[in-house]
């Protein structure tokens, strides 16, 4: 199978302080990956290298074939602004903005699958209500309706499971499922290793720097997750950039 994601040696941080450290390896397209870690392993820091919001420090990623608009992308909730006075059908019409540009209209085929989205994530009688409004878990379908219409190649996700209630969560994740059924690559970060055994075909373990990559059983082992702890406790917040090969 082939490659759509390749990381060269690359390091991500923040102010020259390195969040990722050294990651080499591939994301193979089609496949469904955990991203999975300690608190502040890097696990966000890495899908946001890979949607080009962090620069690397050092190394770069290559995505293989991809064009911008058949990336897609959900940050965490904290992240994202629910003051704006928009409805939930117009939240889920922002997917299509790369197709019509930012004057560009909305059809009506296009007003339906917006729509069928909706309909998909359990909201179809939601399409006028505010965002605002929303509990936590309305509004992570409405980014996934979103996510649906964008239809992208490649699906980057942080946290999305993080604070919403189990049926919302069964629904999602089902979701997550369905576009790795039909051949979609998608990245999922996530903090329930009983969840990514049980559905993640593939995991990466971050402690900032790789700790294992491959199928999830194996690198979500006792061993690794006890090395990720030791690496995760011995970190230096102030440390500055490391390099590979330095003289001790």
């Amino acid at each position: 199978m082939a490659d759509i994601i390749r990381l060269h040696g690359v390091t991500f941080g923040y102010e020259r302080h390195p969040a990722v450290h050294h990651l080499s390896g591939a994301v193979r397209t089609g496949s469904l990956t955990a991203v999975v870690g300690p608190n502040g392993a890097g696990k966000s820091t890495l899908l946001k290298g890979i949607m080009g919001l962090a620069r690397p420090l050092e190394g770069r990623v290559e995505l293989v074939g991809l064009k911008p608009a058949e990336v897609a992308y959900l940050p965490q909730q904290a992240e994202i602004d629910r003051g704006f006075p928009i409805s939930v059908l117009d939240t889920v019409l922002l997917g299509h903005w790369r197709t019509i540009g930012t004057f560009g209209a909305v059809t009506a085929p296009l007003l339906a699958r917006g729509r069928a989205a909706l309909e998909s994530v359990g909201l179809g009688d939601f399409e006028r209500r505010a965002i605002a409004s929303l509990s936590v878990g309305q509004f992570q379908r409405v980014l996934f309706a979103r996510m649906l219409v964008q239809d992208a190649r490649l699906i980057l996700l942080d946290e999305p499971f993080s604070a919403i209630d189990d049926r919302t969560t069964v629904d999602l994740l089902r979701l997550v499922c369905h576009w790795h059924g039909e051949g979609r690559t998608v990245m999922v970060v996530s903090h329930d290793f009983d969840q990514v055994r049980a559905h993640f075909p593939e995991a990466l373990l971050l402690a900032r720097e790789p700790v294992a990559w491959g199928a999830a059983a194996e690198v979500l082992s006792p061993a690794n997750l006890a090395r990720a702890r030791a690496m995760s406790e011995a970190w230096d917040e102030h440390a500055g950039r490391c390099h590979r090969g330095a003289a001790a």
